[in-house]
């Protein structure tokens, strides 16, 4: 239970929900049901032995017992009506006792349901007290689980925030929302083609999208010039990585903290050359330094009314150019390596 209650990863969760509920009262098989309100559907991303499950609200034993908020024991399910034998026709699985358990928030409200398959004793019947077990087991896991969901429901809608705030930077420039959908596949994956955890790449995916949040406040006279930029104009735009940064980098969210680097960082140089601040080699951060790559190879592989897509042969050839200057020589390595799956993003995501 101490596992449980300290996990963050909700597929984790399950699994372990799973395998307690399994070992907690000797059973073959257990599955843990969720609650897809949406879809009106019940479902399972973990049942041991079996991929997913999805059967619609209501139906089955597990639709039975989260439709009343009863547990239910049955001892020989082929001959109840409730049970729904599609899946062991499929599977080849034979399913003979069951209980099942419906779990609650914290608020009392049922969000899924344990149930349990085929008792391993010589009775092979489940009982009164397997059903206390699982109960108790139930409501504890069931808050701990809540937690979990009520933490990925944050991070999605911090995640779907950071999107469409970097859509409305590119708007402003008069860029696409598919931009930044591009940079932010780009730049996943080259994080993970040069190795970096893919929790960690989908942080810098879900955060790249704001790498030009600071434009909203560049003047349009200036962000959208048509013709050559002075230098006091030049100045101006170049301000749009520390306005980006300054706006962000306030926040304890982790994503919104890796945004607020690639914000700043995205146009710093290897070499030192590049700006705001000049930072040199691994002065800069990972993510500004992927982002960099991401951000330049969409900038130079799409269509635009103002110029024509480079061919791809011309752009590999200025990334040749640039290792070492303008990039880390590193991930133009992994850019050349992952190179077929970016046109293919690019491709997906055309504008």
């Amino acid at each position: 239970m101490a596992k449980i209650t300290g996990e963050t990863s909700l597929d984790r969760v399950l699994v372990l929900m799973a395998n307690m509920g399994r070992e907690m009262i000797v059973a073959d098989r257990c599955t843990v049901w969720l609650i897809d309100e949406i879809r009106q559907e019940l479902y399972t991303t973990v049942a041991h032995g079996v991929k997913e499950i999805r059967i619609p609200a209501g139906s089955g034993v597990v639709g039975h017992a989260i439709a009343t908020g009863e547990p239910v024991i049955i001892e020989d399910a082929y001959a109840d009506p409730r049970h729904n034998a599609d899946n062991d026709r499929k599977s080849g699985y034979v399913t003979k006792s069951m209980i099942t358990i419906p779990f609650r928030n914290n608020d009392g409200s049922i969000i899924g349901a344990y149930q349990a398959v085929n008792k391993l004793t010589e009775s092979e019947t489940f009982t009164k007290r397997d059903m206390e077990l699982l109960s108790l087991a139930a409501s504890y896991a069931g808050k701990s689980l809540e937690s979990v969901m009520l933490h990925l429901e944050i991070a999605d809608t911090q995640r779907e925030i950071i999107s469409t705030m970097g859509e409305i930077g590119e708007l402003r420039s008069k860029e696409t929302g598919n931009h930044v959908r591009r940079v932010a596949e780009y730049s996943y994956e080259l994080a993970l083609t040069l190795g970096l955890p893919e929790r960690e790449a989908d942080v810098l995916r879900t955060a790249s999208p704001m790498h030009d949040i600071g434009k909203v406040a560049i003047p349009d006279a200036v962000l959208n010039k048509p013709g050559k930029l002075t230098d006091e104009e030049y100045d101006t735009i170049k301000a749009h990585t520390k306005i980006g940064h300054q706006l962000l980098r306030g926040s304890r969210r982790e994503l919104l903290l890796a945004a607020s680097i690639v914000a700043e960082q995205h146009h710093e140089k290897w070499d030192g050359s590049g700006y705001p601040n000049g930072l040199r080699g691994e002065e800069i951060h990972i993510y500004g330094r992927i982002t960099a790559v991401a951000d330049v190879f969409d900038a130079l592989s799409a269509e635009r009314v103002y110029k024509a897509a480079w061919p791809l042969e011309r752009i590999e050839k200025l990334f040749h150019e640039e290792r070492g200057r303008h990039f880390d020589p590193e991930i133009v390595d992994a850019f050349f390596e992952c190179l077929p799956r970016l046109v293919q993003i690019r491709d997906r995501l055309s504008d």
